[in-house]
């Protein structure tokens, strides 16, 4: 899912170029998870826009703010209350963001920041391990991805810097080589180490990307 973190309010009202009225989109998913834009966010929000003078004509929580016909499905519901609004404020990542941008006509503000992919180990513990490089190499590295679980992207193996096995940049972080060699080790696979991966195809990853299967 999609990490974010609040903007801070200061921002917020700067990017809202003094609305007197915003409606408020949330996202039911990734948002609502890194507590930044569920419902429980929306509400503490719009308090807060009370409290600063700005009146808050309305309030949507899709269920992914980034499901485009969904979100202009919840614009017509609520078009009463969006035409009353000076501005649209979505508490989501970059891609509701634009999702919502894309469907009105009203200045749209981003409330949070997009931080990264990440896997959930329990509430508000939130990790990155995979970068969407577009050239997967988790086939040959265990299921552990040195693209983004090393911070230097080694591919061919560690740096040599590890320290008692937690990686030399942050060593609260285990070197992931290590735990691809035990891992490959504990499967039989050490063989498969001798394998030079080349290059990435770093054109896999070029922007913007599009899927569109019938």
């Amino acid at each position: 899912m999609i990490i974010t973190k609040q903007k801070a309010l200061e921002d917020i009202l700067k990017a809202c170029r003094d609305a007197k009225s915003v409606f408020i989109f949330g996202c039911g998913d990734c948002a609502t998870l890194c507590r930044t834009g569920g419902e429980k966010e929306i509400e503490e929000m719009t308090q807060i826009l009370h409290k600063r003078g700005v009146a808050v004509t309305g309030t949507a929580t899709p269920h992914s703010t980034c499901h485009e016909l969904d979100v202009q499905r919840i614009i017509r519901l609520n078009k009463e209350a969006l035409a009353t609004a000076d501005a649209v404020l979505v508490l989501a990542c970059g891609a509701g963001v634009q999702a919502v941008g894309d469907s009105v006509k009203k200045p749209v503000v981003s409330g949070c920041d997009s931080l990264f992919i990440g896997n959930s180990k329990r509430q508000m513990h939130f990790y990155e391990k995979c970068s969407v490089c577009g050239d997967c190499v988790l086939n040959e590295t265990a299921g552990l991805c040195p693209e983004t679980r090393c911070p230097k992207g080694m591919l061919n193996g560690p740096c040599g810097g590890a320290i008692k096995g937690k990686c030399e940049v942050d060593t609260s972080n285990p070197c992931v080589w290590i735990e691809i060699y035990e891992r490959m080790r504990a499967q039989g696979r050490l063989e498969e180490l001798r394998r030079f991966t080349g290059p990435k195809d770093r054109k896999a990853a070029r922007k913007p990307h599009r899927l569109e299967n019938e």
